[in-house]
């Protein structure tokens, strides 16, 4: 460990005052007191730390502190996260666990408050917050905003309990961040009008440039199912001051193998984005948005910086916070553990007979599924008949989903879907936003039933099955995270993923996009645990086809 009273030198980077210079930083108390130019310094570039503007820590499936530990080899010094699934399960006491476990690590981890806890009332959730505890959460002082307003069509309808949790955060000068996917013209207008700042959904320009223009922030995303950034990337250039970058949803073997925002980063520069637009939008923006207590690399800031080998490859050789050095050449210097196991699971065994259903004449409303996006199209389709039941059929690729609630013992639903490319075996898993309900895909029914039942058993995880083999990623902690070390839960993560791999399909991510299945407030067709749901028309809808 580095003390707190040092000079280190190499390239600086100004992003400030948009230049790069040899010089050396020197630190006193935790506070950059001086930068002073020189003829020659080593061989590095000296910057300010990452922020990554938008995300879930629960995607990660690790708790807050393991998280730090893996993201600050990535350069990343501050967050702003949203508990959202935790909320879901767990509610106030969720989010007390994550604030609490986040304050043993020297990363920037600051919260929003859940704004639609459940997002909706066609699913079963495990708790509620309404908007006096939505006010008493946004007091506290971890808390930066109001999480994504996922129910824009109650802000646009100016419903009073909606209402309420904005005006309480207006009245403490606080953000209010959205979740508007393909709204626009009056409703994005009534929307932004709200006081609603900044937006993580947007998936082509079109709908950027719009809310651009009415004052929004884009918050620029590259998730492990959800990818952005080709499509938005030239904001970066031409909307300097209103972009910044995201991660949202990311499983930890992307965080291992593709890095954090330092990916986008690289992205960034292959696509020929300015150097400091592009790293403003990874830090500057961010920290001025949300008012982060994170240093810039300027006199008199905290000493808040990375150490990195050279722009292009952005390989992080160190990290400081408050002139302390956390993480240096593969070491990181700070403890990260919790033996604290929480979780709301109630589901038993299920039996064969409650994922059939009967086969009528005609067709079936049919998701279709695309990698890379967590839009879904609408179409009709005839799934296979076997002993007069609905089945799923690989050849045309129309595989059956269930999604039942972990909160009670009610009838699972059964919807299909189209895209996932499987050949053979099945998935399930206790991540299925928003509710997070157990939700499963899968070519044959008594894999789906294995895996349903494993997953069960585990009381919330990840499996896959397929005949005599069935593998899983137990997540004790809310049936979302796991508090072991990132590295054992990766070498879990990639067995279970190898076994995945093996059913044919092609998305990078089947498991992150199974996770959104069942999330009511992203178009067009949703299954969740009370039946089929057209988000357009916001009502559940029957699954045979009239």
């Amino acid at each position: 460990m580095i003390e707190s009273n040092f000079t280190i030198a190499g390239n600086i980077v100004d992003i400030i005052a948009k230049r790069i210079f040899k010089g050396e930083v020197v630190i006193e108390s935790g506070r950059v007191i001086a930068i002073n130019k020189l003829d020659n310094a080593p061989d590095c570039y000296i910057l300010p730390g990452l922020v990554d503007s938008h995300v879930h820590i629960e995607s990660s499936l690790l708790i807050p502190s393991r998280f730090a530990d893996l993201v600050v080899r990535k350069g990343t010094l501050g967050v702003v996260t949203d508990p959202h699934e935790i909320a879901n399960v767990l509610g106030e006491i969720g989010i007390d666990f994550m604030i609490n476990d986040a304050r043993k690590t020297p990363l920037e981890i600051r919260f929003g408050v859940p704004s639609c806890v459940p997002a909706t009332p066609f699913e079963t959730s495990g708790f509620k917050l309404g908007a006096n505890k939505v006010e008493s959460l946004l007091k506290r002082e971890e808390v930066v905003c109001l999480a994504e307003v996922m129910d824009y069509p109650g802000v646009i309808n100016e419903d009073l309990e909606v209402m309420k949790k904005i005006v309480a955060t207006k009245k403490l000068g606080k953000k209010i961040d959205g979740h508007a996917p393909g709204v626009k013209g009056d409703d994005l207008r009534k929307y932004v009008a709200a006081g609603v700042s900044a937006d993580h959904e947007c998936s082509n320009m079109e709908e950027a440039l719009e809310k651009l223009n009415l004052g929004m922030k884009i918050q620029i995303r590259e998730g492990s199912a959800a990818k952005d950034f080709e499509a938005l990337y030239s904001l970066i250039d031409s909307h300097p001051e209103k972009v910044m970058l995201c991660t949202d949803d990311t499983h930890p073997d992307d965080l291992f193998e593709r890095g954090h925002i330092d990916n986008l980063i690289r992205l960034g520069l292959e696509k020929g984005c300015d150097i400091f637009n592009l790293l403003r939008a990874a830090s500057y923006n961010a920290i001025r948005h949300y008012g982060l207590d994170l240093g810039l690399l300027q006199v008199g800031d905290s000493a808040d910086f990375i150490v990195i080998d050279n722009p292009k490859s952005f390989k992080v050789k160190s990290s400081f916070m408050k002139g302390e050095c956390i993480y240096k050449e593969g070491e990181v210097f700070f403890e990260s553990h919790n033996e604290i196991l929480l979780n709301n699971f109630y589901r038993k065994e299920i039996t064969l007979e409650d994922i059939q259903i009967a086969a009528k004449n005609g067709d079936v409303h049919t998701m279709t599924v695309k990698d890379g996006d967590l839009l879904t199209g609408w179409t009709q389709a005839r799934p296979r008949v076997e002993e007069g039941c609905f089945v799923s059929d690989a050849k045309q690729d129309l595989l059956k989903m269930v999604v039942m609630s972990r909160y009670n013992n009610e009838k699972p639903v059964v919807g299909f879907a189209k895209g996932f490319g499987f050949e053979k075996g099945a998935i399930s898993g206790s991540i299925a936003h928003d509710s997070h309900n157990i939700i499963a895909v899968g070519v044959d029914d008594e894999d789906i039933l294995n895996a349903l039942n494993k997953l069960i058993n585990l009381k919330g995880g990840m499996v896959a099955s397929e005949g005599e083999d069935t593998r899983s990623v137990r997540l004790d902690v809310a049936g979302l995270m796991s508090n072991k070390r990132g590295e054992d839960l990766l070498s879990e993560y990639e067995n279970l993923s190898d076994l995945t791999k093996s059913f044919g399909s092609s998305f990078h991510s089947p498991f992150m996009t199974l996770a959104f299945m069942s999330l009511l407030v992203i178009p067009k067709l949703k299954l969740s645990d009370k039946g089929l749901f057209d988000v357009t028309q916001f009502k559940l809808i029957d699954l045979y086809c009239e």
